[in-house]
């Protein structure tokens, strides 16, 4: 098996899962009691909130562990207009994860006012529009870090002087850069950040909200004083002690396995451009996560080409795993000006710790040759 669609998620790494099932054996207590038991287990989930801080850059209590990266997303936006309810503005980027457009999208319909930021062809945002779009009464920008289509790294920095010039708090989706580029909540300036455990090689259902000391949130869900009274509902133990383990590789590694990982990329990407004729690559040619490679291969479908390459056992993906059901041209690649039928011709491949040399020669020799005989049958001609 070829998996590149390490964007979509990532395999749990061996050493995770050996940890979450011996704490599953073990420590079966609920974090909030007060016996010994129940003590065991808040100090573990303490030393994995440690964990998580630490790579962040940020101090423990600064992190909030929640259900998933989408649930973080929601959170931020929601949590945020809650707690300022003197501002009804945010503004965020027309391609972002659908976890904080639909959460935009809701939010309009509860009156907020939501302006959505273009993109260029490389998939930067425009600062100029974003400038204009921040008002006094703007509460909180949102704008990705990267996105997990295209891989376009945004300008986070300037994104946090223009809103904070203007009273307004920022958040970033950083869950396609975690682990991937340096992540440092502190240097990046940002008020609030998600991350996710399935991103880096941990389990699913457990993600993180930092969220800076002093910025004014209201809780998203209510009942207990779970994550000091941030988050209601007993922990989700066995996830948080994984996502702490994959932490705890990551800082061990993360540096080395960038290195190895975009010299595969790379050479991927070169023999792609080299082997196919008039393929097209999608993306900033160098702001970006050089891990994600988006391709459009004019005058075919997408779809029938990552059938073509499941045959072989080559997985791939047409875009966000949270939108793969979606009949229609990719949003994010319409945002970036390609045309219905080029966005609708587009793969993404996106590669990880587990990716090697063997997987990309396997590529290289399986995908050429599916094109051309796809474009042999197809009912277009490949575009100049």
């Amino acid at each position: 098996m070829v998996y590149l669609d390490n964007n979509a998620t990532t395999p749990v790494d061996p050493r995770v899962a050996e940890k979450m099932a011996g704490f599953l054996k073990e420590h079966f207590g609920n974090p909030s009691s007060l016996y010994p038991i129940g003590r065991k287990a808040k100090e573990i989930v303490t030393e994995s909130r440690e964990a998580v801080a630490g790579f962040l850059g940020a101090h423990r209590s600064e992190i909030t562990f929640t259900g998933s990266g989408t649930e973080a997303d929601n959170f931020a936006l929601s949590g945020v207009l809650d707690a300022n309810p003197d501002k009804n503005e945010i503004v965020t980027s027309v391609f972002e994860h659908p976890a904080v457009l639909e959460t935009a999208r809701y939010l309009e319909k509860k009156g907020v006012k939501v302006s959505y930021v273009p993109v260029d062809k490389t998939g930067l945002i425009d600062l100029d529009f974003l400038r204009d779009a921040v008002t006094p009464r703007t509460a909180l920008v949102s704008i990705m870090h990267a996105n997990n289509e295209i891989g376009t790294i945004q300008p986070i920095r300037d994104v946090v002087r223009i809103a904070h010039d203007k009273g307004a708090l920022v958040h970033t989706d950083a869950v396609q850069t975690f682990g991937k580029i340096e992540v440092n909540a502190d240097k990046l300036g940002v008020d609030l950040l998600t991350v996710s455990a399935h991103k880096v090689y941990g389990p699913k259902g457990i993600g993180a909200l930092y969220i800076r000391r002093s910025t004014n949130i209201r809780p998203f869900l209510h009942g207990g004083h779970q994550e000091r009274g941030l988050r209601a509902g007993t922990e989700n133990t066995s996830g948080i002690v994984g996502f702490g383990e994959a932490v705890r590789i990551l800082a061990d590694r993360w540096k080395k396995d960038k290195d190895r990982i975009e010299k595969l990329a790379d050479r991927l990407k070169t023999g792609i451009e080299e082997k196919i004729p008039k393929v097209r690559f999608n993306g900033h040619p160098e702001k970006r996560v050089k891990s994600t490679l988006n391709f459009a291969f004019p005058g075919l479908e997408a779809e029938a080409i990552l059938l073509a390459l499941a045959t072989k056992e080559i997985y791939v993906s047409t875009g966000s795993a949270c939108s793969e059901d979606s009949d229609e041209a990719s949003y994010v690649l319409l945002a970036i000006g390609l045309r219905p039928e080029i966005a609708r011709s587009c793969i993404r491949m996106s590669l990880g710790r587990f990716s090697t040399d063997e997987d990309v020669e396997v590529v290289l020799h399986e995908l050429p040759g599916i094109v051309e005989k796809l474009r042999k049958i197809s009912a277009f001609d490949p575009l100049p």
